[in-house]
């Protein structure tokens, strides 16, 4: 029986790369709740311009994401991922010194050049085992989501206190701790895990966006994004109207994020236990509807828009969560490292859009007009959710495989999708490795006597 439980190696892997990611994400986020209120002594300050400079980092990150990945194939995971930590940091830099809010979207894009996501989760999958992996990306994925809740309780007090260029300097001073520990934390690959698992294949793409699945889920985190940058372009701003201080905006975000993560949990619950993930997302989407809907009619009432950030930080924390497992779950086997390299383009484009969105509609139209924009986005995904399907509850594994012929491969892949439990198997030759999706009834050890009676 194979141990179930994560080495001492894994555990350090997951927190140290869990750690840095969220260091990095921090640094993104901090600025979300507070740079339409602090940033407005800047030359060239516009609505238009605010959304820019809080969505610039998206397009960068958009276009050099799957790059990036590809680099820390030939290079290696850790150069790539200091590099663009290093560069993280001069963009913080930029920013911190600006005197003009080009001068910010400059940092910022700058800042988004650092594109390490890819090769952060290749490395992850290069030092974990493959039946351990999905924890892994878990612990990750829950430190993204706590760094997120983090930056709206840090971002406002260290603005009160240290002003915008305080916060840039300390998002600065964060990459720079990231790049710390993985020099000093995060073991040494002695091999890669197969790229089909965590780098994009730039001749798949095509085939990924094609796929009507995982279109749904890519159009679906590109709006979610979207959404969120154009909400907190305008929220602050309609918050001090509604007459909260600008000092107290944590002591409404940092509480609802929180209460948010509890009032999901159901939703989790429920969809697991009924195997009813479409119901449920489409609940959240619903939920987060509602949201956009309160703060779009109550734009000046604060104890509605207090219930309505609850609202949607409740569907958003459930959406979040749910589409990487998704995309993980409806991806052709071998092809997770396509289809989340397209996934997370789809989502860096969404906070750029949301960006040049929300600014240009508060300029046009208030908040009230941005609040109701987003509801419209997200009615046409809530639409796209009715062809969605419930994913089939099977597991994911990479096994290495000895085949030194084209023959001995379709050979491989005949024997193992024979086996009982298995739904697909692939053999990649030039890899060698073998991708299966399987379900409660595979026997991991009859697919090691396969593996090893083919040569």
């Amino acid at each position: 029986m194979a141990n179930q439980g994560l080495s001492k190696t894994e555990k350090k892997v997951a927190f140290s790369l869990a750690s840095v990611f969220g260091l990095r994400m921090m640094g993104l986020f901090m600025i979300m709740p507070v740079f339409a209120l602090y940033g407005q002594h800047l030359e060239g300050f516009s609505p238009l311009w605010v959304g820019i400079a809080i969505g610039a980092y998206g397009l960068t990150q958009a276009v050099l994401q799957i790059p990036m990945g590809i680099l820390s194939d030939k290079f290696g995971r850790k150069p790539i991922i200091l590099a663009g930590l290093l560069i993280f940091a001069l963009g913080s830099l930029v920013a911190a010194n600006a005197e003009t809010i080009y001068g910010v979207v400059a940092g910022r894009a700058l800042q988004g050049m650092g594109a390490i996501a890819a090769a952060v989760l290749a490395l992850a999958a290069d030092l974990t085992r493959d039946e351990q992996r999905t924890k892994v990306m878990a612990i990750i994925g829950m430190c993204i989501g706590f760094s997120f809740a983090l930056s709206l309780l840090v971002g406002p007090i260290v603005a009160q206190h240290l002003g915008l260029s305080g916060l840039f300097f300390m998002t600065a001073g964060l990459a720079l701790l990231g790049m710390l520990i993985v020099q000093l934390l995060v073991p040494n690959p002695i091999s890669q895990a197969p790229k089909g698992d965590t780098v994009a294949a730039p001749e798949k793409l095509k085939r990924m966006l094609m796929d009507p699945q995982l279109f749904r889920l890519d159009a679906g985190i590109f709006i979610l994004h979207l959404v969120l940058t154009a909400v907190f372009v305008a929220l602050p701003l309609d918050l001090v109207d509604a007459g909260l201080a600008k000092e107290a905006h944590w002591m409404l975000y940092f509480p609802a994020f929180m209460g948010a993560f509890f009032l999901m949990v159901p939703l989790i619950i429920i969809g697991v236990k009924r195997n009813n993930t479409k119901g449920m997302f489409q609940v959240a989407l619903l939920i987060m509807m509602a949201a956009l809907g309160t703060m779009a009619i109550f734009a000046d009432n604060l104890v509605m828009l207090s219930i309505a950030v609850v609202l949607f930080f409740t569907g958003f924390n459930y959406l979040e969560a749910s589409l990487p497992s998704l995309i993980a779950k409806f991806c052709p086997v071998g092809d997770k490292g396509s289809a989340m390299g397209v996934y997370s383009t789809s989502q860096f484009l969404g906070a750029f859009c949301g960006g040049l969105l929300g600014g240009g509609a508060y300029q046009l139209v208030g908040a009230s007009g941005v609040f109701a924009v987003a509801l419209g986005l997200m009615c046409i995904w809530f639409l796209l959710t009715f062809g969605m399907k419930n994913p089939v509850l099977l597991k994911s594994y990479t096994l290495e495989a000895n085949v030194t012929d084209k023959q001995s491969a379709v050979t491989m892949a005949t024997e193992l999708s024979a086996l009982a439990g298995v739904s697909e198997a692939i053999v990649v030759l030039e890899e060698k490795v073998a991708y299966l999706k399987v379900d409660d009834h595979f026997d991991l050890r009859e697919a090691r006597a396969v593996l090893r009676s083919v040569d």
